[in-house]
C-alpha cells in the first residue's frame, strides 16, 4: 500500500523505529523530515511511502524512483543518503496551527495493514516537533 507521506528513522534500541509523517499537502511534511534530518533522523521517504507487513510489524520504504531524494519546498528536489527500509513504530499526524494539538491526548492507534500503531497530531512547523518525535519513539518502548 503506497500513503501519501514522509518516513524519518532513528537508532533506539539497537533498531531503525520509523516515524510515518502524514498531512494535507502543503502541510509540512517534507519541512519536518529536514529537520528531523538535522535532528539525526535519516531519512527512508519523502513524499510516497510503499508500506507492508512481516511478522506483525509495519515497514516502510521508498518507491525506487523516489529512493533517496527529499523536497525542498522553494529549492527543488535533492539528493538524501537514505536507509532502504524502516519499521514504522508511530504515526505523526500534521495539523495546521498549534491549537490543533491535545495538550495530553488520550491514546489513539490505526490498523495500518493489520498492525496497531500509535498515532500522535503535531504542529509540524513547532521548532520542537523533531524532539518530540524522537522522544515519542524513545518512550513507546522497544518490541523484543
Amino acid at each position: 500500500m503506497i500513503r501519501h507521506a514522509g518516513l524519518v528513522a532513528r537508532l533506539v534500541g539497537g533498531r531503525w523505529r520509523g516515524a510515518l509523517i502524514e498531512g494535507a499537502s502543503g502541510a509540512g511534511k517534507s519541512d519536518l523530515a529536514l529537520r528531523t534530518l538535522e535532528a539525526g533522523f535519516r531519512l527512508v521517504a519523502d513524499d510516497r511511502v510503499v508500506t507492508f507487513a512481516s511478522d506483525g510489524r509495519l515497514y516502510g520504504r521508498a518507491p525506487d524512483p523516489l529512493a533517496g531524494l527529499v523536497e525542498i519546498r522553494g529549492f527543488g528536489v535533492v539528493s538524501e543518503p537514505a536507509l532502504r527500509l524502516a519499521e514504522i513504530t508511530l504515526v505523526v499526524r500534521c495539523v495546521e496551527a498549534p491549537e490543533r494539538v491535545e495538550r495530553l491526548p488520550e491514546p489513539r492507534f490505526e490498523v495500518v495493514l493489520g498492525v496497531s500503531v500509535p498515532v500522535f497530531d503535531l504542529w509540524p512547523l513547532e521548532p520542537a516537533a523533531p524532539t518530540k518525535i524522537a522522544r515519542m519513539l524513545e518512550h513507546l518502548g522497544v518490541a523484543p
